[in-house]
């Protein structure tokens, strides 16, 4: 059994830590506040940017997640949790002569600067113009050069319970489809998100990079439209002025051949199936 650290235990870093203590791991989760972490999860309190982060680090540590997020959409808050904290998590892992299988950093698909709805995957070029997707992807490079054995996972857009906006705007009549050529949307479920990253601690060699998106990137017309009937409401009207969701216009189609060929198992597939799931079960 392995001692893993999750650094940004949060969303999905309590649903990943939950799954591997439930496996019989030892399990830490780092956060600035611990307080409401799942029982089976050790809480270590402390900003991943502080100076005496390497006193809080647990010793002999076999994995490490770096699972942190930013709490705005801004150039501060991105940077700080992408490269300042990354950054002070490896020289504090160096200083204690830590020594992990691998150190995980939770990407994202924002390192991408596609527009036109291509299918990128991990070999495509990522020339992001927005703040985040630069800063994201400096975050990438700091753990790629690091002494540690490295996986960056570029997730898509994470949805699941308590974060299920699309399906509230149909629900409050506030959606409106976008006209025009099709704008896609790459999504990922929070279980699926946590289900990939522990999937990598089955494997003898996983790869540097991974796209962990699930199996249909999808136009958001089609989303909302298809919500719509489910809910049994009319079908959401369209606008060339809706907004295509994204941000900085970002539109392409994001392959997990990668992800699947190394033998993971969508729990949920398609947006379709996690959001039924979600709709049956009152989380959205």
């Amino acid at each position: 059994m392995a001692r893993v650290l999750i650094a940004g235990c949060g969303y999905v870093g309590s649903v990943l830590g939950s799954r591997l203590a439930a496996e019989g791991h030892t399990v830490w989760g780092l956060r600035r506040d611990p307080a409401g972490l799942p029982e089976t999860i050790t809480g270590i309190g402390c900003d991943l940017r502080g100076s005496e982060l390497e006193t809080h680090l647990p010793d002999e540590l076999d994995w490490v997640f770096y699972a942190v997020g930013a709490d705005s959409f801004t150039e501060p808050a991105y940077r700080n949790a992408y490269v300042d904290g990354m950054n002070n998590l490896l020289q504090a892992l160096r200083r204690k002569n830590a020594a992990p299988k691998r150190v995980v950093f939770t990407s994202s698909t924002g390192v991408y600067h596609q527009q036109d709805g291509e299918w990128v995957d991990e070999t495509s070029p990522t020339e992001p113009t927005q703040f985040s997707g630069q800063y994201v992807l400096e975050g990438e490079r700091l753990v790629r050069e690091s002494p540690f054995p490295s996986t960056a996972v570029r997730f898509g857009g994470i949805y699941g319970p308590g974060r299920s906006r699309l399906i509230t705007q149909v629900r409050n009549g506030e959606a409106v489809c976008p006209e025009g050529p099709p704008r896609y949307i790459n999504l990922i479920h929070r279980d699926d998100c946590a289900g990939v990253l522990a999937h990598l601690m089955t494997l003898d060699s996983p790869a540097e990079c991974y796209l962990a998106v699930d199996c249909e990137p999808t136009e958001r017309g089609a989303i909302l439209r298809w919500t719509a009937h489910r809910l049994g409401l009319p079908e959401p009207p369209s606008s060339p002025d809706a907004s295509s969701g994204g941000r900085g216009g970002s539109n392409k189609r994001c392959s997990n051949a990668r992800l699947l060929a190394s033998g993971y198992h969508f729990r949920y597939p398609t947006f379709r199936d996690g959001y039924e799931a979600l709709i049956r079960d009152g989380e959205a």
